[in-house]
């Protein structure tokens, strides 16, 4: 057996060997993967919890999302609803404004109406009562006639008020 370069190397290969055995290098080497697989475990599972976590505020924000859309909807209804209500109401009001101002002026036609009227008796009054005192005057002396007239007059003026 010829001691040569291949035999060293085997030999060095089993004294080192040897060596990381005793110095429990695959022990250690196990416990550190150990521990970085733990650490990786843990890593993970902590990304599921906040994956989790996250689903959670998803659904959380999309509820309240679809909460906000829901009241701001009934927002724009209810506004909507105001809107029409006031409309209704100054349509109301601008038809009543329209009637109260009709009603006055057909009080204001009707009592220019009776003025006139009024005033054209009086007009006929006044040529009647002329037109008899003309006539008594032609046929009755004057302490008659003015008997008479004031008479007439005072008559009328009673029958007219």
């Amino acid at each position: 057996m010829a001691l040569d370069a291949t035999f060293w190397a085997t030999i060095g290969l089993v004294i080192f060997l040897a060596i990381i055995a005793y110095l429990k290098v695959p022990g250690m080497l196990a416990a550190q993967l150990d521990q970085r697989a733990e650490r990786v475990r843990g890593d993970l599972d902590e990304a599921r919890r906040l994956r989790e976590e996250a689903e959670g505020l998803r659904t959380e924000y999309a509820k309240r999302k679809a909460q906000a859309e829901k009241d701001a909807a009934d927002l724009v209804a209810a506004a909507k609803r105001e809107a029409d209500q006031l409309v209704a109401e100054a349509r109301a009001k601008s038809e009543d404004y329209v009637a109260r101002r009709t009603a006055l002026a057909e009080q204001k036609i009707g009592q220019a109406e009776r003025d006139a009227v009024n005033e054209v008796r009086a007009a006929a009054v006044d040529i009647a009562v002329e037109a008899a005192r003309k006539v008594l005057a032609a046929q009755a002396d004057e302490q008659t006639n003015a008997a008479q007239f004031q008479s007439s007059v005072n008559e009328v003026r009673a029958k007219l008020n």
